[in-house]
């Protein structure tokens, strides 16, 4: 096997995915949440991952599964307690995914003061784009992002409406796991959340770029 190859095959198998809530405020208003003082912090499975323009599987044991689009950042080399002022150094690339959330069953979750990770990590619950280089964009701190279902706003956002923004996420995290190559971070998402049906078509955009798209079946 080719060594860049099997790179890419460690980084799929062996990545995490460590994604941020109520990281916008409108996002914190619309779900009648509480601001928190410092990053909320959770996770998903590599199974949650969905590439390619995969489609998504409706599961059986949710009727009610939201779309939550976000920025998503890869880690590109190992660190850990990582000062945000060098944050920056341990990624070169971004994209957009998508943090399906099974909002009845968190719901019910939430209530008895239970872990998310039925809601969150199910399989497929975390479409994602490609990757492209950062340098990409002139300003990574006001970089717009939207996501259309069936060729009409769904979400908008800009980063700018961050809480904590990419560097203090990675500083963060970086305290509690280490972070390693290929893992992915999931950022958080604007307001606008809403359930998805099967039938629906998602399409996710950078800076008015079309970079996710894939049917809900």
């Amino acid at each position: 096997m080719h060594p860049k190859v099997f790179l890419q095959f460690l980084e799929y198998f062996f990545m995490k995915i460590i994604a941020i809530g109520r990281n916008y405020a409108e996002h914190i208003k619309e779900l009648n949440n509480e601001r928190p003082d410092e990053p909320v912090i959770f996770t998903k499975p590599e199974t949650a991952i969905l590439r390619d323009g995969e489609p998504f599987y409706h599961p059986d044991f949710s009727q009610d599964i939201h779309h939550e689009v976000e920025i998503i950042v890869k880690i590109s080399k190992m660190g850990k307690n990582i000062e945000e002022k060098f944050a920056h150094k341990y990624y070169d690339e971004i994209g957009i995914g998508i943090d399906f959330t099974a909002r009845d069953i968190q719901s019910k979750l939430k209530a008895k003061g239970l872990p998310w990770d039925l809601a969150k990590g199910f399989n497929g619950s975390a479409p994602i784009s490609g990757f492209v280089p950062k340098s990409k964009f002139a300003d990574l701190k006001n970089l717009n992002f939207h996501l259309d279902v069936n060729g009409q706003l769904r979400q908008e956002g800009n980063t700018s409406m961050m809480l904590y923004p990419i560097d203090t996420i990675i500083a963060f995290i970086s305290k509690y796991f280490t972070l390693k190559t290929g893992d992915i971070i999931f950022t958080g998402t604007p307001a606008g959340v809403a359930a998805v049906k099967v039938g629906d078509t998602l399409t996710a955009f950078i800076e008015g770029e079309k970079m996710l798209e894939f049917e809900v079946k």
